[in-house]
């Protein structure tokens, strides 16, 4: 609904925006072409707040004395970034990757779904495989469809995860997840 009421034709947000500029309201939701770029804002918006918070509390876990040696030593701020917190930080950049590496083939129904609904004229760019499945076991009740579709997404996450972490393993042993 949140979304509905900012891309709304008549009274979104968005739409009043761009009549503020001085430019044309948009019908989003009769426009495929800009939802890749609308799903790619939300998706990155939820999913920020997740990532910032375990990268501060990564980046709060470093040692402090860390930070007061290279000081004394003559280390500026850049220095003490590249030398300390960059390294410190890359066992939680390299276990976020392989978390996200790991979601790739799951798209979020719930957002698609809420965000789309069933706008036909959206399908082309918006439909995921979540989507699909819901709406074939919804207007065919094919189970066998969407217990394969489920396991398939499952199985190529599941390769991924294995070959990325092998690459992480390859690179530095300690970060690796197993």
């Amino acid at each position: 609904m949140f979304t509905y009421n900012l891309l709304n034709y008549e009274t979104g947000a968005v739409n009043r925006f761009l009549e503020w500029i001085g430019a044309g309201p948009v019908d989003f939701y009769s426009e495929a072409g800009l939802w890749p770029l609308i799903l790619t804002i939300a998706i990155r918006w939820k999913v920020t707040g997740y990532g910032t918070i375990i990268y501060l509390a990564a980046l709060t876990s470093i040692d402090n004395s860390y930070y007061e040696a290279a000081s004394i030593d003559g280390a500026s701020r850049w220095q003490q970034i590249r030398y300390i917190s960059l390294p410190m930080l890359r066992p939680t950049v390299v276990i976020l990757t392989l978390l996200a590496i790991g979601r790739i083939m799951n798209a979020d129904f719930g957002m698609f779904y809420a965000m789309v609904g069933d706008a036909t004229l959206l399908f082309p760019t918006t439909d995921v495989i979540d989507t699909l499945v819901y709406r074939s076991l919804r207007q065919s009740g094919d189970i066998g469809m969407a217990s394969a579709a489920g396991f398939l997404q499952s199985v190529v996450a599941f390769v991924l995860v294995l070959s990325s972490n092998y690459a992480a393993r390859r690179i530095d042993r300690d970060s690796a997840i197993f």
